[in-house]
């Protein structure tokens, strides 16, 4: 792609958004960083995989492994091809990915568009192609596999980037490969990536690196808040690496309760983002496997016929956009969007206490009025009552509601009038003789 053609898609709508056959839904895997850091090798990367397959992980969607930073050498070879390390696979990449196919899985790649890698070893930028040539001949790539393309601290990302994109297609092009790279740009959320890199990639980052503590999660959560419009199939807001398992371990090591965890992964799940396991598999308990094994949620990230985000309807626990705050440790606490199974809700309870949080159906654009909802708990795994108007439910601190609802017709036989909504604008609310209800928290016009 030259340069005119990329500044027409750049300035096209976002029906133009980057298609090139792979990448509809978000990738779903491993990655080394998160549980090791440089800290790992052939042998133990896997055992991982090993895990994945034993606790029913590759059969619930995970089907690729990406080796993070630090699997190759510092300087190149003579020719310019990276060299992997060694110490870490004494038998070679090739023979390692031949291992790790055995499991179900593909080889993914990390890489950097730079001149050096976050680690400090060979980056990608100038030899694009030689790379993924490379990354080929060690039996990288195949089905779901991904490159995961950091940024590091280089100008004019945009060009950088494109350099990969068309690597990629020529590398595909060569070989008539059909299932090329995945491919997915790091840019840590600097300067709006959901407004240019989904013409350019098949997922980008919204944020910076990810860390194992609520105030993490929390502020991830908040900026998607701004930016979920933005994913669909082949387009996805990347929220980084899953913390779930990394509770007393990880790196650094994490303090996230079983019920932010949850939390956690409910929101990548349902905001469409990648699912990349992020813990070491060898200490994973019945909650971790639990957690990440969570087909209902998974069956909503990965679905085939709706690619959009679940987005706010209400900001914090307020239930008045009038008294809106800018709070990067209570995020958007209501969230709501549809699926091919029925409208989603995700209620968060972002407050340090349990609580009863309550709202209302007609709230959000996901059902229609009128109507009458069976409430299914994605958490409990079960139907949990038919929902008139409102529903509420029972949060423990930073804990969350998973819920899919089903059409059950209409609403009873003698339910009134819709309610009002809380009015903050005066002529917002009527009464049926056409009469303003006023309640002495509304706002006049031009305040």
């Amino acid at each position: 792609m030259n340069s005119l053609g990329l500044s027409a898609l750049l300035f096209a709508g976002q029906a133009l958004a980057l298609n090139n056959g792979v990448g509809k839904l978000p990738t779903m895997g491993y990655d080394t960083y998160n549980a090791f850091e440089k800290n790992y090798d052939g042998a133990l990367a896997l055992e991982q995989a090993r895990l994945m397959k034993e606790y029913g992980l590759v059969d619930a969607g995970y089907n690729t492994f990406i080796l993070d930073d630090f699997y190759a050498l510092e300087n190149r070879s003579a020719k310019g091809e990276m060299i992997p390390d060694p110490a870490k696979f004494p038998d070679g990449m090739l023979k390692w990915s031949q291992s790790l196919n055995k499991y179900g899985l593909s080889a993914s790649a990390y890489s950097s568009n730079g001149y050096k890698t976050c680690g400090g070893l060979p980056g990608a930028y100038g030899r694009e192609l030689q790379d993924l040539e490379t990354w080929r001949s060690w039996g990288w790539g195949g089905k779901g596999a991904i490159v995961n393309y950091d940024n590091v601290t280089m100008e004019n990302e945009y060009g950088r980037y494109e350099r990969m994109l068309d690597a990629i297609e020529t590398l595909a092009k060569k070989y008539k490969h059909p299932n090329k790279f995945i491919y997915s740009l790091c840019q840590w959320g600097w300067q709006d990536p959901h407004n240019w890199a989904p013409r350019i990639s098949n997922a980008w980052r919204i944020d910076g690196d990810i860390r194992p503590y609520w105030s993490a999660i929390a502020n991830i959560l908040l900026l998607a808040s701004t930016s979920y419009g933005a994913t669909d199939h082949y387009q996805h807001g990347d929220m980084d690496m899953l913390e779930v398992g990394n509770s007393g371990r990880g790196a650094p090591i994490g303090d996230l309760t079983v019920a932010e965890q949850r939390t956690h992964f409910t929101a990548w799940a349902l905001l469409k983002s990648h699912l990349l396991i992020g813990t070491d598999l060898r200490n994973a308990t019945k909650d971790t496997i639990e957690i990440l094994g969570n087909r209902e949620l998974i069956a909503i990230n990965q679905d085939p016929h709706e690619g959009k985000a679940i987005a706010p309807f209400r900001i914090g626990l307020q239930s008045d956009f009038s008294r809106i705050t800018y709070n990067e440790t209570s995020p958007p606490g209501f969230w709501a969007g549809t699926s091919s199974y029925g409208p989603v809700f995700m209620i968060i309870n972002t407050l340090n206490e349990t609580q009863e949080i309550s709202f209302d159906l007609t709230e959000n654009w996901a059902v229609r009025a009128g109507r009458q909802y069976k409430v299914r708990d994605m958490w409990l795994h079960k139907d949990v009552g038919v929902a008139v108007r409102n529903w509420t439910v029972k949060l423990g601190a930073h804990d969350v509601a998973a819920l899919l609802l089903k059409d059950a017709g209409p609403e009873p036989k003698g339910t009134g009038p819709l309610p009002c909504a809380s009015p903050f604008l005066e002529w917002q609310c009527t009464a049926a003789n056409g009469s303003y209800i006023l309640d002495g928290t509304h706002l006049k016009w031009g305040f």
